[in-house]
């Protein structure tokens, strides 16, 4: 009996030894919630964010500040509801610190609410709506905005014998944005938009509108639809021999998607898009990117959704450097913005009052060197805030 009691007693005193053990465990642990699209239309998003993510954890180590780095991934399957479900449950269960990811905007706008309520930043590393960052004070972009390539589109296209266009957009917050500031700059500069096409998000249906396309006869097509959908728009405007027909295709970077761009063929050649990130940007800092982000992710090569993960890991890592990790949100917050630093991409500033990106936007035509196709840099527009911030 005595023995029986001491032997309560002694795991009553382990289970009481172990409970601050275990609290202070999980004080030692930074949790990043990941909510991205692993399955369904937008996949490739998914797997470019997390393969990113993973790289920079990869090269800079799994603990900072005294923190052991813990990256939660979740499936939000492309759909809103499923994202702020997750969301909840990454906050309330996992106690996680930073909410990250976001690959469609409908997303990012669902879990916008449970980043201001919980106080958890969270950062945008794919969406690319402008108004993404005024849904919540707490919401943070690593990825860049519509209006900031297609602004530059809506310069460059009539300076360079394009005076007619016919835009073409998947129909939600992304393709409003690229349209409006597109056709806005476009018209500016003296060019005439004939017809505003905007196709449906899920299970797009391209080949009615391209039709209608062929039939306006403008001299290019704008296109926006988001990764993972560019091939099919090309496949499609082949297909109907458009370019045969002198109609030239232009649009922001999403549309020849370096992740896709192989797949398209030579029919892809003179494609002229503006982006903010190309893999074949020709910087030191780029091209030991590339390299890392092919060894660690066979067949894989790495595109503008990557360069959205990849910076945003690094906010958070020098944000939870600047906090010596003490502090919640607020102070994490605080800590990322204003960052100031060198990407793979280029220069970039975390701006402190929009908590936007400022960054290069570069022309680039798509090539062929080495046997293989690239969104080749021809010029650039150095340090473009959000022009949608200004409106």
């Amino acid at each position: 009996m005595l023995r029986r009691h001491l032997v309560q007693a002694a795991s009553l005193t382990a289970i009481a030894l172990a409970l601050p053990l275990a609290a202070q465990a999980q004080d030692n642990t930074f949790k990043i919630g990941l909510i991205l699209p692993m399955t369904g239309q937008q996949a490739s998003t998914g797997r470019q964010v997390e393969a990113a993510a993973k790289l920079y954890m990869a090269q800079h180590g799994d603990t900072v500040a005294g923190k052991k780095v813990q990256l939660i991934v979740k499936d939000d399957t492309g759909l809103p509801d499923v994202a702020k479900r997750l969301a909840q449950e990454l906050v309330v269960n996992d106690k996680v610190n930073v909410l990250a990811g976001f690959g469609l905007t409908p997303i990012a706008l669902a879990v916008a609410p449970i980043a201001t309520q919980s106080k958890t930043p969270a950062i945008t590393m794919a969406a690319a709506t402008s108004a993404i960052t005024q849904a919540s004070p707490y919401m943070l972009r690593s990825s860049f905005t519509l209006p900031q390539a297609a602004v530059a589109m809506g310069d460059w296209a009539p300076k360079n014998g394009i005076k007619s266009v016919v835009t073409l957009v998947a129909d939600y917050g992304p393709g409003n944005d690229a349209e409006k500031f597109f056709a806005e700059r476009f018209e500016l500069n003296g060019g005439k938009v004939i017809e505003k096409l905007r196709v449906p998000l899920r299970n797009p249906d391209f080949a009615p509108f391209l039709q209608k396309v062929r039939d306006a006869k403008p001299d290019a097509l704008f296109v926006f639809v988001p990764s993972g959908a560019g091939a099919a728009v090309m496949k499609q405007f082949l297909e109907r021999g458009m370019d045969k027909a002198g109609i030239k295709m232009i649009g922001t970077g999403d549309v020849t998607d370096d992740d896709q761009l192989n797949d398209m063929g030579d029919g892809a050649l003179g494609v002229v898009t503006s982006h903010h990130y190309s893999t074949a940007h020709p910087s030191a800092m780029n091209k030991k990117f590339v390299a890392d982000f092919e060894a660690a992710n066979k067949n894989m090569r790495p595109n503008f959704m990557a360069v959205g993960g990849y910076d945003g890991m690094r906010i958070i890592y020098e944000a939870l450097k600047t906090t010596k990790g003490q502090g919640g949100g607020d102070a994490l917050l605080a800590a990322m913005k204003g960052q100031v630093f060198e990407s793979p991409r280029g220069p970039v500033l975390i701006d402190a009052q929009t908590r936007d990106i400022t960054q290069d936007i570069y022309l680039r035509k798509v090539e062929k060197k080495d046997g293989q196709l690239w969104n080749i840099e021809f010029d650039v527009i150095k340090a473009v805030k959000d022009p949608g911030k200004s409106k």
